[in-house]
This record gives C-alpha cells, structure tokens and sequence, in this order.
C-alpha cells in the first residue's frame, strides 16, 4: 500500500495513477458531493444514498464543499418542484440547507482543474475533488463522461461507500 498523499500518488503498472480514497486526516475519506446527490440524500431520500448518508454521520467521511455549492443547493431548493416535495414531506429548505451546514467542512475555492467540463455549473465540483485528491460523487452525464481524466487526477468518481481500500485506475 502506498503512503503517498492524494497528489503524489504513484503510478500504476499501467501508467494510470493511483487513486487515494483514504486522506490523510485519521482515515477519513474526503468527498465531493454534486447537488443531485444532497438531493437524493436529503430531498428524496433514494435508497442507493443510505451508504453515504451513514458514511457522513459517521467519523468515516469528510464531505468537502464551497460557499458556491450552498448557494446552488439553495437556489436548487427553491425551484417549484423541488419546494413541493419539501412540502409533501414536511421538510423546508432550511432544514436541508442546515444538514449540509452540519455535515460539509467549507473549503475556498478551488483553482481550476486540468480538465473542463463542458457544463461549467458542475466545474466547481470537479476542481475540488482534483484540489483535494477526494472522490467526487456525481450523476450528472458531462462529468460521468469525464472518469478517466479525473482518475488522470487522482480522483475517483463515484467510489463505492464505504471505502476503506486504495482504488486504482488501469
């Protein structure tokens, strides 16, 4: 097992870089979750979130976000659909917004990646999970098509949760 950082991973036998799920803050795993995913874990609590929702109560996780991804969760939470949902379920947009508050650790922002999406919205996350060398857990088609260069980076994008071992890239 190698004991390189998240940016000076070493090298594959096939060249690609080795992907560092585990930081360097007491095992933790640091993660970057896209807007469609606190959704799925707060709003419309989807089964297939129950992992992550458990891995960030736990001391396990460490989710890594911006003031800019608050403001678009906030922005998000306010469209019609998304506020009637809330409604139904007797949940508001603060009381989503407040888990986040609880659960992200805000970092600045990112520099810019090597890569760019070719939505600019989600380029935000894709530069933090590469800043970090932390796993990015996305849905979104234009930075699913981008998982071999952010392995390219160091970042592994949508990893298994929990995940306790290194993941390497062929």
């Amino acid at each position: 097992m190698s004991t390189a950082g998240p940016h000076q991973g070493a090298k594959a036998p096939s060249g690609g870089r080795t992907l560092h799920a585990v930081s360097g803050r007491g095992g933790q795993v640091s993660r970057v979750l896209d807007t469609n995913i606190v959704l799925d874990l707060w709003v419309f609590d989807d089964p297939a979130s129950n992992a992550l929702r458990d891995a960030l109560d736990s001391a396990d996780t460490r989710w890594l976000a911006t003031a800019a991804m608050r403001e678009e969760l906030a922005r998000v939470l306010d469209y019609p659909h998304i506020a009637r949902r809330l409604n139904a379920r007797g949940q508001s947009m603060h009381a989503v917004l407040a888990l986040f508050d609880r659960h992200a650790q805000l970092q600045p922002e990112a520099p810019k990646a090597p890569y760019t999406c070719k939505d600019a919205d989600d380029q935000k996350f894709i530069d933090l999970a590469v800043q970090h060398g932390a796993a990015l857990h996305s849905k979104d088609a234009q930075v699913l098509c981008m998982k071999n260069r952010l392995a390219r980076c160091g970042v592994a994008l949508n990893p298994a949760v929990p995940l306790t071992e290194l993941e390497t890239t062929a």
